[in-house]
């Protein structure tokens, strides 16, 4: 029964991510009330939410849920057409910073993706306001970060709230030192042991479950998942290994639980 149970609530979540996201649009113009200039408009609000509250990747939702400086960031946000930023570094970190800025925001209000439903909420049907508009996590990820960009870096810069993710990291993104930022989680990222390991001996390459979830995207990089991670191993030994040897990979389960200290209920569960 419990089993049946679990396959209906896939199902169930599968359903509804296929029907909203077939109705969702994702937008491609943008008309913000009372727009901020690009020379107007800063993360440094949100950098320093985060520097004060983000330690070694855990993040205290308590204490940002009551830090008077979040909430005029997300405003900033919904003030600003990230179209008229003029390069593509500027749109990217914006877009990086933004999604951050939302998950975090939808663990203050109380979602959380621990659980399949969770999940279902947590991404699709919480949405955050950008440039006058709506959009969600899913639709932000999928349709503007890895569809506009083609960037395969950003799945180690944007942060779901869980264990298994990649590290939040106690500061913002920033269009002139982008390229620095992105290599830099990217290393930390792929040589954590907690999240990849590599088995020399028996030629076993354990992933986290982002190289199986979104390969298309290193592939398409690097011609295999492989051959993406070499170029971001510290360790030069094993690049030559990983280059040389037919490793077997197998994929590590992923820990949705939440990836730093829960937000105290209040009663604006849910709200924006």
């Amino acid at each position: 029964m419990v089993k049946q149970r679990e396959q209906f609530l896939i199902c169930l979540v599968i359903w509804l991510a296929g029907m909203l996201t077939a109705c969702s649009t994702v937008p491609t113009s943008f008309t913000p009330k009372d727009p901020l200039r690009p020379d107007e408009f800063s993360h440094r609000l949100l950098g320093h939410v985060f520097a004060s509250y983000v330690k070694d990747g855990v993040v205290d939702y308590t204490g940002i849920k009551t830090d008077g400086r979040f909430p005029p960031y997300l405003a900033q946000l919904d003030r600003m057409d990230p179209n008229a930023l003029e390069t593509r570094h500027e749109r990217l970190a914006f877009w990086i910073n933004a999604y951050n800025a939302f998950a975090v925001k939808g663990i203050v209000d109380h979602y959380s993706p621990a659980n399949l439903v969770g999940r279902y909420r947590y991404f699709i049907g919480r949405e955050y306001r950008v440039g006058g508009t709506i959009i969600n996590l899913y639709d932000l990820e999928r349709q503007v970060l890895i569809k506009q960009f083609q960037e395969p870096l950003i799945h180690f810069a944007i942060v779901c709230a869980s264990t298994s993710c990649p590290k939040l990291q106690p500061w913002t993104y920033e269009p002139d030192q982008l390229n620095i930022q992105l290599d830099r989680v990217a290393r930390e990222f792929i040589n954590d042991p907690t999240r990849n390991r590599f088995d020399r001996k028996k030629k076993v390459a354990s992933l986290s479950m982002i190289f199986k979830w979104f390969e298309d995207d290193f592939t398409k990089a690097a011609g295999s998942v492989v051959s993406y991670i070499t170029r971001y191993v510290n360790d030069p030994e094993l690049v030559q290994d990983l280059m040389q040897s037919d490793y077997r990979i197998e994929y590590l389960e992923y820990d949705w639980s939440l990836n730093g200290i829960p937000p105290r209920e209040t009663t604006d569960v849910g709200q924006s």
